[in-house]
């Protein structure tokens, strides 16, 4: 297979993956009224998808070093994509949870390898560019799942939103178990074993790039699941117009933030060998900067516009952060190097948020629990990066 259909067929399983992600957030208001749910309770369904996802991640690092990886990726996009189907016929809140704990069993066995298998089949000076463009999946299929859960779910309900996005996934998870081929260095690599997970948290570089992603996880992933509910509460949107405002920003601003990460971090780095690093610590100081913008702005439409500015900001660390992962770790233990990149970055990230935002607004209200967030979130994140700048990134 060419490597041009490798990359579209992970593309487009990324793109269906934040997708299938997504949508649960733009109906959140729909599971509310229906399932008579609080604000604690629709949080949760988000922290259970991260807990799940990020501790079922190193399962499948381990294993997926043994054996093809095709297998793991094309078989993950169909098991997320039945259990999002499944959410559409659950009686209850524990039905619930259960669908969205193997949606995100599913997940983990795709993002943990997708990224390292990709760039395995491309040249080292054309790995960032190829990640970044990868990367542009997250924010299209994020803005996909708000578009698309606003409006079917403002149209039909949120059962048929589950049922439609599901669909695809089961039809191009059955193509990548087929198609995908493994890249030629990775049939000659000595196989690694459980203790070498330990020593990547002897890998200082590598261990300081997690924590300033888990940074950018927590606030992104709290922004990612309360903004639709947040613009209807203080916008006075309805759920159709939320998710679709919403999924404008995400689309737009997510993509540009990817494109111009990569894309200013390749630059620096003709200059600065910690370049990867200047990005991602620009990104965390402008998102907490615009994302306050947002919140305290009367104004809806330049408050919106606050808001897009922050997911711009809070895009462009990540293909800085996959090249970053991939330059620091050796090919033998990259899927469990991303893996171990995946529980960290959830455990501290948006396995909490949701939740803790969720319980917050509770109490005070959403506008102060997105405050907390960001305020919370940002200060750490810094820290992390300039302890990061003082590492040196060491050669593959």
């Amino acid at each position: 297979m060419k490597t041009k259909h490798i990359f579209w067929i992970l593309f487009l399983l990324n793109l269906l993956n934040y997708l299938d992600r997504q949508i649960l957030y733009a109906v959140f208001p729909l599971l509310q009224k229906d399932l008579l749910l609080s604000d604690v309770q629709l949080g949760a369904l988000a922290s259970v998808f991260m807990l799940v996802y990020m501790c079922y991640a190193p399962v499948v690092g381990y294993f997926a070093s043994h054996t093809p990886r095709r297998y793991w990726i094309g078989a993950s996009a169909v098991v997320w994509s039945i259990a999002t189907m499944a959410c559409a016929f659950v009686k209850n809140y524990a039905g619930l949870l259960t669908a969205r704990s193997a949606c995100g069993a599913g997940e983990a066995g795709f993002t943990t390898l997708a990224q390292p298998f990709l760039a395995e089949h491309y040249p080292k000076e054309k790995r960032a560019t190829v990640l970044s463009l990868f990367g542009l999946a997250l924010p299209v299929g994020a803005a996909l799942g708000y578009l698309l859960g606003g409006i079917l779910g403002a149209h039909f309900g949120w059962r048929a939103a589950f049922i439609w996005v599901g669909v695809p996934g089961i039809i191009l998870g059955s193509i990548a178990l087929r198609a995908l081929k493994e890249p030629l260095e990775q049939e000659h690599v000595v196989k690694p074993g459980l203790r070498d997970y330990g020593q990547l948290f002897k890998n200082k570089p590598f261990v300081w790039i997690c924590l300033a992603h888990a940074m950018v996880t927590f606030v992104m992933g709290g922004l990612s699941a309360w903004m639709p509910t947040y613009f209807t509460r203080y916008y006075a949107m309805n759920v159709g117009h939320a998710g679709t405002v919403f999924g404008v920003l995400v689309i737009i601003s997510g993509a540009a933030g990817t494109y111009l990460g990569g894309k200013w971090a390749d630059c620096l780095l003709e200059c600065y060998q910690d370049a990867y690093y200047r990005v991602m610590r620009a990104g965390l100081l402008g998102a907490f900067l615009f994302a306050l913008g947002g919140i305290f702005v009367s104004h809806v439409p330049l408050a919106v516009l606050c808001i897009g500015l922050a997911v711009v900001c809070l895009f462009m660390p990540l293909g800085p952060i996959a090249a970053a992962l991939v330059k620091v770790t050796k090919q033998p233990v990259r899927p469990m190097a991303f893996a171990a990149n995946i529980f960290i970055i959830h455990i501290l990230g948006d396995a909490l948020s949701p939740v803790l935002i969720g319980q917050a607004a509770d109490w005070w209200g959403l506008k102060m629990a997105v405050v907390l967030a960001v305020l919370t979130a940002v200060p750490a994140g810094v820290w992390c990066v300039r302890q990061a700048c003082r590492n040196e990134l060491p050669n593959e």
